[in-house]
C-alpha cells in the first residue's frame, strides 16, 4: 500500500535535513517517486544540492518565487523532461523580520503583501502550472500551522497568512477535484526547523507542545513525510481539501 512507484514529485522548500520538505522528499523517494528539487539561490544550493543528489533527484533547479518567470522555468523543465507531474509539495513561507516580530495590526502593507505572495499566492501559481501536467490526477500539498486557527503567541502576521493558505487550499480542492487533483495542507505541530527559528521564543513553544501533547512528543519531519506519502497515494484518492494536524494531539489541548 501507499506505493508511489514511478510517480513524479516536485519538492519546493528543502533547506537542510531538518526541513519539513526534506522529510517529505525522503518519504516520497522511499516509496518509489522520482523527484525534482529546487533551491532558493546560490547560497542555498550548496546545502540543498547534496541532499537532492542523495535522493537521486532527476531535476535540480533554482526557484525564487519573487523573480518573474522562475516558476514557469521549473515547470517548463518538468514538462520537457517528464511530460507530467503527479505530486507538488510547496513548503515555503516568509515575512519580513520587522513585520513578523511586531503586532499584526502594525504590519506594513508591503510586508503583508510579500508574506501573502510568497506563502500563499505562490502555491496557487504552482497549482495552476501543475494542472495541465496532472491530466491523470495528482496531489498538491502545502504546509500550515496551528497559528492559522488559534492565536499562538509570537506567531503574529504568519497566523493570518496561514489562515489564507488553508482557505486557498480548500478552494483549489473544490475547483480541481473534478480533474482528480487533490489539494491538502499539512499542519505539523511546532518543529525545530530553520524557518521556525525566526519566530520569537519558539523554544518555549516547543517545550510547551512536548509537555501538553497527549503523546508527550513533538512531531518529526518523518511523521509529516509519512502522512504526505499516504495523501499522495491512490489509497487517498477520495480525500481532498483537508488541513491535517500532525502534532501528537497538541491542537486538541493547546
Amino acid at each position: 500500500m501507499f506505493s508511489l512507484e514511478g510517480r513524479k514529485a516536485l519538492i519546493v522548500g528543502i533547506a537542510n535535513r531538518e526541513s519539513i520538505a526534506w522529510g517529505c522528499a525522503r518519504a516520497f523517494r522511499a516509496q518509489g517517486a522520482d523527484l525534482a528539487v529546487t533551491w532558493l539561490n546560490e547560497k542555498a544550493e550548496k546545502f540543498v544540492r547534496p541532499l537532492a543528489e542523495e535522493l537521486e533527484a532527476e531535476i535540480l533547479m533554482p526557484l525564487d518565487v519573487t523573480v518573474p518567470g522562475s516558476d514557469e522555468a521549473v515547470f517548463a523543465e518538468i514538462a520537457g523532461r517528464w511530460g507530467r507531474l503527479d505530486i507538488l509539495l510547496h513548503s515555503i513561507a516568509f515575512a519580513p523580520k520587522a513585520d513578523l516580530h511586531g503586532r499584526v495590526v502594525d504590519c506594513s502593507a508591503e510586508g503583508f503583501s510579500l508574506a501573502m505572495d510568497i506563502s500563499v499566492h505562490s502555491f496557487l501559481r504552482m497549482i495552476r502550472l501543475a494542472e495541465p501536467l496532472m491530466e491523470g490526477g495528482g496531489c498538491c500539498l502545502s504546509v500550515s500551522f496551528l497559528g492559522s486557527r488559534r492565536v499562538v503567541e509570537h506567531y503574529n502576521v504568519m497566523g493570518p497568512v496561514k489562515a489564507a493558505l488553508e482557505s486557498a487550499t480548500r478552494y483549489a480542492a473544490a475547483e480541481l477535484g473534478g480533474k482528480g487533483i487533490r489539494v491538502h495542507a499539512l499542519s505539523p505541530g511546532p518543529l525545530a526547523t530553520r524557518a521556525a527559528s525566526g519566530i520569537d521564543h519558539f523554544d518555549a513553544l516547543l517545550d510547551h507542545a512536548a509537555t501538553r501533547a497527549p503523546t508527550r512528543r513533538l512531531a518529526t519531519v518523518d511523521d509529516v513525510g509519512a502522512l504526505a506519502v499516504y495523501l499522495a497515494s491512490d489509497e487517498a484518492r477520495n480525500l481532498t481539501g483537508g488541513v491535517h494536524d500532525i502534532d501528537g494531539g497538541f491542537s486538541i489541548v493547546a
